[in-house]
């Protein structure tokens, strides 16, 4: 059933609201906030990657106090174990019986802060969660709820004490954005209110959990045609073509498409999804899953460059379709 034309306005106007509410806190990065949110209401994960002090574990907090819910925070570390993550079974003297304990992952919006500081293994530990929405151990298998979202930080792998994210992991995220620095006036603003150490304590959350999903629920109903099903089908498939790249998008990469180019299109209040919706994400949803060859990196190319290259070879619908 199609998104009504009431169910389409309400939406807009709370997506609105939430993107009002979380620039209190990150100022000057409205087109940053309104992916954190897509990647939100299409119940994705999201990896931001920036230098330090740019705003990234601004930006996770100021979206987790948002939506009233649970939250936790990870701070990764070298020595972090994957029990640290998903929690550990506890034996218990006084009913001679082993219990759970859950670890900070069973929340509806968990701070992974600086991911690739910890190991391989324990990034691991994310795999399961981040794709099915559960935790096995010890051969028990537990759900962590809905709605659940990983907002994951990472430094650029430049930086020294960080591991690379594994591709399995990367594919994982939904989006992939980073904050960027403020320009001249959000930065005097920020520097006139130095005085406010946390500009997310003052947040109220504007969404309850249960009305996450909801409005994940009402983006699925956007229409999307099949021209553009298509398009991007053959994005796809150019990108595993393309001879700069190793590795190209996969179908679960095709799927995080649809479902943020839905959520995109009902945020700017249209029931159907259209060829530049497909265009103005293509770097946040395709970025961090197009890989390339060594050497065209050690030549400079860039994956924005790849991805230009293939918006632009790759022919769009040339009539936009509701």
């Amino acid at each position: 059933m199609p998104a009504t034309p009431d169910q389409v306005r309400t939406f807009a106007h709370a997506f609105d609201q939430m993107t009002l509410n979380i620039s209190r806190a990150v100022v000057g990065k409205e087109d940053v906030v309104r992916l954190a949110l897509t990647c939100l209401l299409s119940e994705g994960h999201l990896l931001l990657e920036d230098y330090p002090g740019t705003g990234k574990t601004s930006l996770a907090k100021a979206l987790a106090a948002t939506v009233r819910g649970t939250n936790a925070r990870i701070q990764f570390t070298p020595d972090l174990l994957p029990s640290d993550v998903t929690g550990v079974q506890v034996y218990d003297q006084r009913t001679q019986q082993f219990e759970f304990r859950p670890g900070p992952i069973f929340h509806s919006i968990v701070l992974a802060d600086e991911i690739n500081r910890a190991s391989p293994k324990t990034q691991s530990a994310l795999l399961e969660v981040m794709e099915e929405g559960q935790v096995t151990v010890d051969g028990t298998t537990r759900p962590v709820g809905s709605p659940f979202m990983v907002i994951a930080t990472q430094n650029p792998v430049e930086q020294a004490g960080t591991y690379r994210l594994p591709e399995a992991q990367l594919d994982r995220f939904l989006m992939k954005t980073s904050v960027g620095y403020p320009d001249h006036n959000a930065t005097v603003a920020l520097l006139a209110d130095a005085a406010n150490r946390d500009r997310t304590a003052g947040l109220r959350p504007v969404l309850s959990a249960s009305a996450v999903s909801e409005m994940a629920a009402v983006a699925d109903q956007v229409h999307v045609d099949p021209a553009v099903l298509g398009y991007i089908s053959r994005l796809a498939e150019a990108s595993r073509t393309h001879p700069h790249v190793r590795l190209g998008v996969s179908v679960r990469g095709c799927l995080a498409y649809v479902r943020c180019a839905k959520t995109w299109a009902i945020a700017h209040g249209r029931d159907f999804v259209g060829p530049d919706d497909v265009k103005q994400l293509a770097v946040p949803v395709l970025g961090h899953r197009v890989l390339l060859r060594s050497e065209a990196q050690f030549d400079g190319v860039t994956v924005e460059q790849v991805i230009a290259q293939l918006l632009t070879d790759v022919a769009a619908p040339m009539e936009r379709v509701a």
